[in-house]
């Protein structure tokens, strides 16, 4: 044979070859989970567990019902929170069970408050999905863990306008009910996440073009106050709280249930394209083209297309094998039958090489699988964010800073570092209800930069957080510098030591301290409460 012909057959192999092995490892096996053992675990239960188990005797689990509370623990998605271990976690069954927790937190904070005890801080935390990444956002060490899990009804309403959502599920329970009746609510994308924490966050969807962000979607919040009552949060009731929780956490209270609007919804076009890194120059650019013309009625083909959603650009270092590798999520809410819809046909991203291609026609939950399955539980887990607007060279300059942190980063075990960009329009922030995140002023687009961050050892957690940490503030000088930044961060996606309220504005923040002094004047859920973003302490320089 031809040693041309030779060389051109491996390289092709190779070319094909290499990018498969490389998904295959951006798809790790779920990390062994702990077996929690007893001198891992509180030897007694507190006064405050005893509390509770004489008031809540069928909601309360222990350290020594080893199965169930090892069961609890591990069902968390990132693994650094297996090891958080609580004094007893609670699982009410009822809104009036959780009143009762409430109740009974709410009067020992007071008492150690009167007592000048420091342990009025951090009596209790909050879990809805576990999916954040944060340490002790949904963990806490020592304290009282309320598990919001069986608060997981998902109820349609008879003409299919909304959705009745409990706190406790994750996106998968969602889509799986609505997709059997036709129906859709501004959701998540991925399966696993959690609805409370994503919805209070604020929350992109694949409908976000067609209907806004998921915070500004939501009808109304059943939720429980520090005071132990339970209220509900609509446009007409409780206004102020009802525009706090679109974006404000869990400064407010425990959201037992959302209610939101739904809508007719089919199937939709959804996958990745995965590429070579060689081909990142032009990714960039058809992901700059696309983010410039999408909002416009130019002549591009995807200008104006509501059904539009993405672009998603990863690009993935893979510390295991030292291959990096390109992956671009596309998606089309309203698709034809089997072809690709006209908007992404045409675009620029049709175009590129590519080794292969999962996008069809699919259910929501198929879609929302897929996402959760690029990064499942049982790893080690970081997200830090920016903001920027799209300036080619500031997205180029945001690259590169990524590429420079691969080097020292290569030690660490079983590494998987990935640079998100996605796009944020104008239109999309327009739509739906007000909220307070700072956006309502946006004229051009905005670029959500990110990282995704998982691995294997303990050990290795100061390098990829200091290394995460560095990236990000370089890229925040850049853009600085370039006149292109923006100081939204979106919640969802920040580390531990940004500070997303100091991006939504004095204006909004001030509206959030106010409205949490109102509802919650003690600070039940800025100190008692450990977990997620504080409106007080978390926003200091």
């Amino acid at each position: 044979m031809n040693s041309q012909l030779l060389i051109s057959i491996s390289a092709t192999i190779v070319l094909i070859v290499i990018p498969f092995v490389v998904m295959r490892r951006l798809i790790p096996a779920p990390g062994k989970k702990i077996q929690a053992s007893p001198s891992s675990m509180s030897p007694n239960p507190t006064k405050l567990c005893e509390s509770l188990a004489a008031a809540l005797p069928d909601s309360l689990i222990l350290p020594h019902q080893t199965e169930a509370f090892t069961q609890s623990l591990n069902s968390y998605w990132a693994k650094q929170e297996y090891n958080i271990v609580p004094a007893c976690v609670v699982r009410p069954r009822t809104t009036q069970d959780l009143c009762t927790v409430i109740t009974i937190l709410k009067h020992e904070h007071d008492e150690q408050v009167h007592a000048g005890t420091e342990k009025a801080e951090g009596l209790f935390a909050v879990r809805s999905g576990g999916h954040s990444p944060v340490h002790c956002t949904a963990s806490i060490s020592g304290g009282i863990l309320i598990d919001l899990s069986l608060f997981n009804e998902v109820i349609p309403s008879d003409d299919g306008s909304s959705v009745a959502i409990g706190a406790g599920n994750k996106w998968m329970n969602v889509s799986k009910v609505l997709d059997a009746r036709g129906l859709a609510v501004v959701g998540g994308r991925n399966s696993a996440v959690g609805v409370g924490g994503l919805t209070l966050g604020g929350g992109l969807s694949f409908f976000s073009p067609r209907f806004g962000l998921v915070c500004s979607n939501i009808i109304s919040y059943d939720i429980v106050l520090a005071s132990g009552t339970v209220v509900t949060a609509s446009e007409s009731n409780n206004s102020d709280l009802w525009l706090a929780l679109k974006g404000g956490s869990n400064n407010f209270g425990i959201v037992t249930r959302f209610t939101a609007r739904a809508f007719p919804a089919t199937k939709i076009w959804s996958g990745f394209l995965y590429m070579p890194i060689f081909q990142a120059t032009k990714v960039l650019s058809a992901f700059h083209k696309y983010v410039a013309t999408a909002d416009s009625n130019g002549s591009d083909t995807s200008a104006g297309d509501v059904n539009a959603a993405g672009p998603i650009v990863c690009f993935s270092y893979v510390q295991a094998i030292g291959i990096q590798t390109i992956a671009v999520n596309l998606v089309h809410t309203s698709p034809p039958a089997k072809k690709w819809p006209t908007c992404w046909g045409r675009s620029s991203f049709s175009s590129l090489w590519r080794i292969w291609s999962t996008c069809k026609v699919r259910t929501l939950t198929s879609a929302t699988d897929e996402m959760n399955a690029l990064n499942p539980p049982g790893r080690r887990q970081l997200f830090a964010t920016i903001t920027i607007k799209n300036d080619p060279a500031t997205i180029t300059a945001m690259h590169s800073i990524y590429r420079e942190s691969i080097d020292p980063l290569r030690r660490a075990k079983g590494l998987v570092w990935t640079l998100v960009m996605q796009p944020l329009l104008p239109s999309w922030l327009q739509k739906g209800d007000a909220n307070p995140l700072g956006l309502d002023g946006v004229d051009e687009p905005l670029i959500l930069v990110s990282f995704t961050v998982n691995w294997d050892k303990d050990e290795d957690d100061e390098l990829v957080n200091t290394i995460t940490r560095k990236a990000i503030e370089n890229m925040e000088a850049v853009a600085v510098r370039s006149g292109t930044a923006h100081p939204y961060r979106n919640m969802n996606y920040c580390a531990q030591w940004q500070k997303p309220f100091q991006g939504y504005g004095e204006t909004n923040l001030r509206l959030l301290q106010e409205t949490s002094k109102k509802y919650d004047p003690d600070g039940l859920f800025q100190k008692g409460c450990v977990g997620g973003f504080k409106l007080f302490s978390d926003v200091d320089s």
